[in-house]
């Protein structure tokens, strides 16, 4: 692995006791997320479970939803809108932009 490959934010760098350890979380709640398929880690070649730094933080933002009490369902439907929300103003910024242009 070459040293710019830890630059890149979907590099899979993390294995599941570490991105447990980096959260403060158990590696169940990393399984958790993968089992209900809102956050599906890469697989090395022997299938273990590896994690990027942007992987990471969306599991941190699963993770405060729950510290406030959210369940899966609401926190998932609250992450999406997030990302949704998120799209959509940058569109609207590239918009802003080419207008302005």
């Amino acid at each position: 692995m070459p040293l710019s490959d830890l630059d890149d934010e979907d590099y899979p760098a993390y294995t599941t006791g570490r991105a447990a350890e980096l959260l403060g979380v158990r590696q169940a709640f990393l399984r958790s997320l993968d089992s209900a398929d809102v956050l599906v880690p890469h697989r090395s070649d022997g299938g273990h479970r590896r994690y990027s730094r942007r992987q990471l933080g969306v599991a941190q933002r699963y993770r405060e939803l729950f510290d406030d009490g959210h369940l899966l369902a609401s926190a998932a439907l609250i992450v999406r809108l997030q990302d949704d929300l998120a799209t959509a103003n940058a569109q609207v910024e590239a918009l802003r932009a080419r207008l302005d242009d």
